[in-house]
């Protein structure tokens, strides 16, 4: 059967985050979107961790349902993720470590997976006794990336351990301002426990192929949502038993056959995809950088350094190159964007949402319109022809895109002169 998963999102106890950020909540936005796996975010907050254990219903195969939805025996998942099917729950968090390694300032983020409830209240009584659990949903340590994994996999082998977004400048593993060159530089002896990384908004798997020492790990995407409407602008779509040690066992074996394909952003319109200065709103490529020498052309201060620059300082092969047992991937841009677009008007205002609605109605979910349906479909289903215009454009590729800096996201332009259009990938916008 077909899941489709996105296992990094946050609750409303983190920073920045709506307060709709709840199980339930996320639940209908799961179905509307047609995501049928979801990582409930934050399990190290003792206020929502307590929710978690009141409001989900363990399966014995570690993942949960709603309590309001579950049944003996469990409901089966919706066949084509639609809008009235049982959305599973999976216990994730992320978490910040801060700290000196080589002398220099690390700050990585990670994601944790668990089995249990059980499994996670260890977790969070050593954690409790190592920092100030209950401040952020995404809690901050003092220690290393090596002790967390020695932590986790302490409590359980069954947990997981993976680098989130992995290339974004101030906190990942290999982000320009206080990463890592290589997974062993950061994890040292627990390299060998790390499977898979984040490629994260700003960078998708193509960009991954051009490292050999990535060949042999799996690369996950997912939304990072801090709203309900953002679920799923990345995800995973597998083909296996809905279990979370048969989905763990797909990505510690980089399964292939059972890992189908990862959802994408066009990575450029991820907010740290080439370098810039946001004060000065100077956006430059990598060889604008280098020719600069790394410095703001307005103010001389220097810019961030965005993640196509960092891929391709590490890279040790060209643009364009696909490893033998690559996982492929589709490039989207969620359906209210598109919405937008057509429109011309804000992606949050009540214009887009009724046509979103409508259309999702008509369709069964977001995903069945983004991946499932014909053309044909869509024009049906589109009562606007610019709406169905604009899906299939995106499907096509027929968009311009000015990449994202230094923490501004990038705009997309599916609408220009129909003559100025042309069919255009994610390695053809002057990356590298």
């Amino acid at each position: 059967m077909r899941i489709i998963a996105d296992l990094h999102i946050h609750s409303q106890y983190s920073r920045s985050t709506s307060p709709e950020m709840n199980v339930d909540t996320l639940a209908l936005w799961a179905k509307k979107k047609g995501i049928n796996l979801i990582g409930t975010g934050d399990f190290t907050h003792p206020k929502y961790f307590a929710g978690l254990k009141d409001k989900l219903k363990p399966l014995g195969n570690g993942l949960f349902v709603l309590n309001s939805e579950a049944t003996n025996p469990p409901l089966p998942p919706f066949a084509k993720g639609g809008q009235g099917g049982l959305v599973y729950f999976m216990l994730t968090a992320e978490v910040s470590n801060i700290y000196t390694q080589g002398g220099k300032t690390r700050k990585i983020h990670n994601l944790i997976f668990a089995p249990s409830f059980e499994a996670v209240e260890k977790i969070n009584k050593k954690f409790g006794k190592r920092g100030n659990v209950a401040s952020d949903g995404r809690p901050i340590f003092g220690f290393s990336a090596q002790e967390l994994i020695k932590i986790v996999l302490d409590v359980s082998p069954d947990c997981m351990v993976i680098p989130a977004h992995a290339w974004t400048p101030w906190f990942s593993i290999f982000g320009s301002k206080s990463g890592f060159d290589s997974i062993e530089e950061c994890f040292g002896e627990y390299a060998k426990h790390i499977h898979a990384i984040e490629t994260g908004l700003s960078s998708d798997p193509e960009m991954n192929w051009r490292l050999s020492m990535l060949d042999n790990i799996t690369l996950i995407s997912n939304s990072d949502a801090h709203s309900p409407a953002k679920i799923g602008r990345e995800a995973n779509v597998l083909d296996c038993n809905m279990d979370y040690f048969e989905i763990m066992e797909i990505i510690k074996k980089k399964d292939k056959k059972r890992f189908l394909y990862t959802v994408e952003f066009f990575p450029e319109e991820g907010k740290y995809h080439y370098d810039g200065h946001r004060e000065c709103k100077v956006l430059m490529s990598p060889a604008e950088t280098k020719k600069e020498h790394g410095k703001c052309p307005v103010c001389g201060k220097g810019v961030t350094v965005g993640v196509m620059h960092r891929v391709d300082a590490l890279a040790d092969r060209p643009v364009g190159f696909a490893p033998k047992n690559f996982v492929p991937s589709k490039h989207l841009v969620p359906l209210e964007e598109i919405i937008a677009e057509a429109f011309d008007c804000g992606v949050n205002t009540a214009k887009v949402r009724k046509e979103y609605e409508k259309v999702i109605n008509e369709a069964d979910s977001e995903f069945a319109i983004l991946l499932d349906l014909s053309d044909d479909e869509i024009n049906k289903i589109c009562t606007e022809p610019k709406v169905a215009e604009g899906i299939i454009r995106v499907r096509q590729g027929k968009l311009n895109i000015t990449p994202g800096y230094d923490g501004e996201f990038g705009k997309i332009n599916i609408f220009g002169e129909k003559e100025e259009i042309k069919p255009i990938g994610p390695r053809q916008i002057g990356l590298f």
